[in-house]
């Protein structure tokens, strides 16, 4: 039996995500309305791929419920009270859209609702190991923003908020790690954050990294707290 060399894996992966970046940005942007029937035939034509090609993808977008297939009616398009607001992809694609802003907000308000919380909770549960991580990566979100290294200084900041999240105890708290990476990720590419993080921005991240280092719940999560009222302020 032939197999696919890796190559030809590599042109499908792109292929197929070109295809779903596309058709999950018409939804989500509106240029494909609610309701709107779409068939493979006119979508095989329009991408110039094979049927098979057209279904994955279609199956992909039917999860984050973009769209639902019924025979004889076809691919429709889903209204924005139906979509899977925390799937990764459709929060990349609001930030990218013309519904940003509402996007920034809402995650925002989120963060401010379960953040605080997950670092209290990485102060009781944390490992020692998880403890030290946390600390070192404040240490490496100093050198790397007093640096202006704004791209290195994400990777960490996506990486620091991820382990509070992993590491609070609850099991929800960490699903939302790839929601906070995504809306990170947002701000910067979206040029919202300033070329040199604030102090007041790298001294309540070691605040936190601190208190969870300590065993301090209470300051864990006032630190936190304080840190995302400037995040929401700066949204606003």
């Amino acid at each position: 039996m032939a197999r696919s060399s890796p190559g030809s894996s590599v042109v499908a992966e792109v292929m197929y995500s070109r295809i779903i970046d596309e058709l999950g940005r018409n939804v989500v942007n509106g240029d494909l309305a609610v309701g709107e029937r779409l068939t493979i035939d006119a979508l095989q034509l329009r991408f110039g791929v094979s049927r098979t090609v057209i279904r994955d993808c279609m199956r992909i977008l039917e999860s984050m419920n973009l769209v639902f297939s019924k025979r004889r009616v076809g691919i429709v398009v889903q209204p924005p009270e139906r979509w899977n607001v925390y799937d990764a992809r459709v929060i990349r694609w609001r930030l990218e859209g013309t519904s940003r802003a509402q996007q920034f907000r809402s995650l925002t308000q989120l963060r401010c609702a379960v953040e605080p919380l997950a670092a209290a909770g990485a102060a009781r549960n944390a490992t020692t190991e998880q403890r030290a991580v946390v600390v070192d990566l404040a240490r490496q979100m100093r050198e790397l923003g007093e640096a202006g290294h704004l791209e290195e200084f994400l990777a960490v900041d996506i990486q620091f908020h991820s382990m509070l999240l992993l590491a609070s105890g609850n099991e929800m708290f960490a699903a939302l790690e790839d929601v906070v990476a995504e809306v990170l990720r947002g701000r910067t590419q979206q040029g919202l954050m300033p070329s040199n993080p604030r102090e007041h921005a790298l001294a309540t991240h070691e605040a936190v990294a601190a208190a969870v280092a300590g065993v301090d719940p209470e300051a864990a999560e006032n630190a936190m707290r304080e840190l995302l009222a400037e995040v929401r302020d700066a949204i606003s």
